[in-house]
């Protein structure tokens, strides 16, 4: 019996030490977990009071660079980073961001920010904001107008458009079409009103084109799709764009262009106007025009708008500024490179309709690089010319702006005019902005068969040399966290 009980005692010790172990190891591994758990969940707090350190950064330079929009160095004069602290409700120093401030390139409004955010109670986490602020231009659509539009076949347009009154669209457009008006008269018909955005190509699997009153694309008709002709879709009516804030103010540019551009005063009295050529060395040729090109038939347009004969006043480097004014008609044409960011502007001031100056573009404008390296905008008093001598296959790159007349090419009857009266392709890439009528294609056939609109949308943040904003304030177009 002794023996039995001695066993059992120690059966008893050598279970209890075991379930002792287990118990030790088990609630060793509780308070290492909970402590684990508990340092974990401090660590996410910390991550998510640092990131919202950062982003009070990203609000801070907004609302800095609100009150002082070309501050792009906090409020020194020294290069960064910026740091601030950031102290709670009672004025207790929570942590800090340091800011690094990227300035515009030439001829942008993009400002990079990036804003890392600390917490004192866990300095060795941090997290990185970068955003992109930019003040956007007026041009935001590839076409603009003020007045009833047609674009006709032929057409094919690469961009928004945005028209102040009713459009009709018989080509093919790749992005949206809106109008301000539910409906309107077409001008080139008659019979009662059709949609604010609508179309004469009769629908598939019928082709064609009919020029009479569509009641199909007239209210109380059912809007259709038309995905043949309207890709992206159409909408009206709409908000009407402001037009007015997109014709730059001449006098403005005038001034400029004294102050630190290029300003010519007009030719003699005897001249037609100047003739700027862009050269890729960043230089210009300037020519006054001693003479039109003189039609064969006295019943083809007077006015060419197409030079016969020019003189040379001299190269020139391109402006500090970048604006060129002239008081006078100005052609235009050529290649530029190197980064180049030119605005010219034609204008008789004071204004009135006798005198308005145009702009005019015989032969191919190009950027070398269409990625915003280069870009050029062309403002006219009056119009933006295609004259009658163009090339049959002619290429602009630019932001055309008429901003009392139209873009377009005049009516030049074939019969009359030949072999000019028909051209082949035009292809336009950047915006147009056109207070009348714009169009370079009539619908007897002359003009350019095919129209081809590309919208550049660099001009939307990186515009050419005073180019009008939409606004003074800073957007933001990207947020993102980086590591």
């Amino acid at each position: 019996m002794l023996i039995k009980l001695k066993y059992k005692k120690g059966v008893a010790i050598v279970t209890s030490l075991i379930f002792g172990t287990i118990a030790v190891i088990i609630i060793t591994g509780l308070v290492g977990w909970f402590a684990g758990l508990l340092s974990s969940s401090r660590a996410l707090f910390d991550r998510e009071r640092a990131f919202q350190v950062a982003e009070s950064g990203i609000d801070y330079y907004r609302w800095h660079l609100a009150h002082n929009a070309t501050d792009f160095t906090d409020g020194t004069t020294t290069p960064g980073p910026y740091v601030h602290i950031f102290e709670d409700k009672d004025g207790n120093a929570l942590g800090e961001f340091s800011l690094d401030i990227s300035r515009p390139a030439t001829g942008s409004t993009i400002v990079s920010v990036v804003s890392t955010g600390k917490v004192y109670s866990n300095p060795n986490i941090t997290r990185k904001i970068k955003t992109l602020l930019a003040k956007p231009s007026m041009a935001k659509y590839s076409v603009v107008g003020n007045v009833p539009m047609r674009f006709g076949q032929g057409t094919e347009v690469y961009g928004p458009v945005q028209i102040n009154n009713g459009v009709r669209f018989d080509g093919i457009a790749h992005n949206i079409i809106s109008s301000t008006v539910a409906s309107y008269a077409d001008p080139d018909h008659s019979d009662g009103l059709e949609f604010g955005v609508h179309t004469h190509v009769n629908a598939p699997p019928d082709t064609g084109v009919d020029d009479t009153f569509r009641p199909a694309e007239a209210p109380p008709s059912t809007l259709q799709t038309r995905t043949d002709v309207f890709m992206a879709g159409r909408q009206f009516p709409v908000p009407a764009y402001d037009f007015s804030g997109l014709t730059a103010n001449m006098a403005q540019l005038k001034a400029l262009a004294q102050s630190a551009g290029f300003y010519y005063p007009g030719s003699s009295a005897t001249a037609k106007g100047v003739h700027v050529v862009l050269n890729t060395n960043n230089t210009f040729d300037l020519y006054t025009v001693d003479q039109y090109y003189v039609p064969a038939d006295y019943y083809c347009l007077s006015n060419s708008w197409s030079i016969q004969s020019q003189t040379l006043v001299g190269n020139y480097p391109f402006p500090v500024n970048g604006i060129m004014y002239f008081d006078d008609h100005v052609f235009v044409d050529g290649v530029v490179s190197n980064g180049a960011r030119i605005t010219i502007a034609a204008g008789k001031l004071p204004d009135d309709t006798i005198n308005r100056k145009s702009i005019i573009i015989d032969n191919n404008l190009l950027y070398t690089h269409k990625d915003g390296t280069e870009v050029i905008a062309l403002i006219a008093q009056a119009d933006v010319n295609v004259g009658l001598v163009s090339s049959d296959n002619l290429e602009i790159d630019g932001a055309l702006v008429a901003q009392n007349g139209r873009v377009g090419r005049p009516y030049y009857d074939d019969y009359f005019c030949p072999p000019y009266g028909v051209r082949n392709t035009i292809s336009l890439y950047g915006m147009i902005a056109s207070n009348q009528r714009y169009g370079f294609a009539y619908s007897d056939g002359t003009g350019y068969t095919n129209r081809n609109i590309t919208y550049d949308a660099n001009l939307l943040y990186a515009p050419p040399p005073s180019f009008p904003l939409t606004s003074d304030q800073y957007i933001t177009i990207s947020w993102e966290e980086i590591k």
